[in-house]
Parts: structure tokens; sequence; C-alpha cells
């Protein structure tokens, strides 16, 4: 039995891309051309007292339009392991790039908790270039402001407490609001990355990604994932593959790729 302030938790593997190349990975590397494939996640953190969603990923319409099609809707994978998508009441939204908030709409009851600085950055002036622009699809963030009209959308600025034993940090780099997640488990702290470092080898190596708005920010934002993790916690990246060989598959019976953090 875990304690009110301990989790689970749960990444749902629900897309893929295994034509890339070393090359769209890392801003410098001297191995260009060997293969890199890149895993897309959703997260879920749950006890008996909660379930919190992660991110959204993006659904099918997104993924015909960026040519980057879906195993599995994020939406039928959790309603596959018994989550019903309209009960959940909270997502945290690690920043607002279209893997990671285009499924907003399918979650319309819940409250979104994300960081101040990742509204401003996708609504400001830095939009005005396509290299920034990007990884970011209007709709979805659109749908983000519309749910602050609605009064659904907590802002914070920098560390904060989501609920007993999950707190939010803000890191920047890859987007300038981007925030990574640290979560209470048995097993000691766990921080859920996201995109503050997409593979192992980013913040083992420092090794910037190349999708950056602020490359110094992302230097920093490795160490800092280091010290929240702490000398008995574990960090899970965004997109590695080796994550689904270093944890364990649970729900086979789903036909889903799910690992148990």
């Amino acid at each position: 039995m875990l304690a009110q302030d301990e989790y689970e938790v749960l990444a749902i593997k629900y897309s893929e891309r295994n034509d890339r190349r070393r090359g769209e990975t890392f801003i410098v590397d001297d191995d260009h051309l060997s293969p890199h494939p890149m895993d897309y996640f959703i997260w879920v953190i749950r006890n008996a007292e909660r379930t919190i969603l992660v991110d959204t990923g993006y659904d099918g319409e997104e993924g015909r339009l960026r040519d980057r099609p879906t195993l599995v809707e994020p939406r039928e994978a959790l309603q596959r392991i018994g989550i019903a998508p309209e009960d959940l009441d909270t997502v945290i939204v690690t920043h607002l790039h279209y893997d990671h908030a285009g499924g907003l709409a399918q979650f319309g009851g819940a409250r979104l908790h994300m960081q101040e600085a990742e509204m401003a950055y996708a609504t400001g002036a830095c939009m005005c270039y396509e290299a920034l622009r990007h990884p970011f699809t209007a709709d979805h963030v659109c749908e983000a402001v519309k749910r602050v009209y609605s009064g659904l959308v907590t802002f914070h600025d920098g560390d904060a407490e989501i609920a007993p034993g999950i707190t939010v940090h803000l890191v920047g780099g890859h987007s300038s609001g981007l925030q990574c997640v640290r979560i209470k488990t048995p097993d000691g702290p766990l921080v859920l990355a996201s995109d503050a470092a997409h593979y192992y080898e980013n913040y083992e190596r420092h090794k910037p990604f190349v999708i950056v708005a602020d490359v110094g920010a992302m230097l920093r934002g490795f160490d800092r994932l280091v010290e929240l993790a702490g000398s008995d916690g574990r960090i899970v990246p965004g997109h590695d593959p080796l994550v689904r060989e270093r944890y364990p598959q649970v729900f086979a019976e789903t036909g889903l790729d799910i690992r148990r953090l």
C-alpha cells in the first residue's frame, strides 16, 4: 500500500520515429549518421488518492499533418488501462509543443498546471520566427488560452507543489517555460525530465538537443535534473527508447507498451 504522498508512475508509449539519425538529435556530435530512434510517451502518476496525467501527447490528426502517425491514441491508451479521460481533473503540461500538448482538447474538464513563462513564450514575439514556432501548433496553444478564460489553468513561476509528493520545476532550454516533474515513489525520488532531456545521453554527457530556445538554460537544466534526483533518485528522459529496456512492462494484455517506472 502506497502512502498518500507516494505514487506509481507509468510511461505509456503512443508513437515512435525509427527513421531518425544522430545528427537530428545533438547539436554537437561526431557521429551524425547512425540511427537514433525516438519514442513518444505520456505519463500517469497515481495512488489511491489521485490520478494525474503528465502531458497529453498528440492525436491521429496531428500525426497525419506532421507525418508522424500514432501507434495508439493517448486517450484510448488510458481507457484500456481503466482511466476514463473525462474523470481526470489534473494535467501537468510540461510545455506546449505539439507532442506534449496536442491532446489538450480531449481533456477539457481537467485543470492544467503549467509555467507562466511557457504561455508567454508560446504566444509572444518569438513565435514570429518559424524556427522557434515549428514545434508548436496554433490550435493547441489556443486551447490552452481558452482554458485560461475558463478558469482551468494554474500558472507556476518556478518550483511548485501540485499535490503531496509531486512538484514541478522550471527548467527552460528546449522551450522557455519547460518544466520537469519530481515524484516521491517507494523507491526514492523520480524525476520525469520530459524534454529537459530527450535522451539519457543529453544530461549524462551534457549534449544539447537540436531544438532549443536557450542553449545555456538547457545545459543548466541537465544539472538541475541531477540535483532534483539526488543520490538515491532516478531521471527518466522524455523520448529515449532505453526507458523500455530499463523498466518493466505492465498491462501487456492491452497490447500497449507501458512501463512502470
